[in-house]
């Protein structure tokens, strides 16, 4: 058998305080969801001003992580470069989803949503940098 990391509620805490932190930073309103490896929901914050949707879409977002070991903005680009099949695949194609890796294997993810799909993004990637060990793919 394998030994396996697992996030803890104080790793998702710690993860969505720095990605709230990027987001605050930039003047961003959005969303952020920290998902473990099997795609559930650890925890979810929607920030004053955030859209509404965006409780929904962030969770997806990090469950499309999850469930392809890549990130969100992989499906929009099929998307957007005409393979629309992958409308079809149980994903959200929208980027600003992030899985967060440990030793090449992924342990849960992030996503974020509220303003541009790369400055969704770029707070996700500043939430998993505050994780030790973990690094967007």
């Amino acid at each position: 058998m394998k030994t396996i990391r697992v996030l803890t509620l104080e790793d998702a805490q710690r993860i969505g305080a720095a990605a709230q932190a990027e987001a605050l930073a930039n003047g961003w309103a959005v969303s952020i969801a920290v998902c473990d490896a099997s795609g559930h929901l650890l925890w979810l914050q929607r920030m004053d001003g955030a859209p509404p949707m965006s409780a929904d879409v962030a969770p997806g977002k990090a469950r499309t992580c999850v469930v392809s070991g890549k990130p969100s903005k992989v499906y929009e680009d099929m998307v957007n470069q005409g393979r629309i099949a992958a409308l079809s695949m149980p994903v959200m194609p929208l980027e600003g989803g992030e899985p967060i890796l440990h030793d090449g294997r992924v342990i849960g993810a992030v996503g974020v949503s509220g303003v541009k799909a790369a400055q969704d993004a770029q707070a996700a990637r500043a939430g998993i940098a505050a994780l030790d060990g973990g690094a967007p793919a």
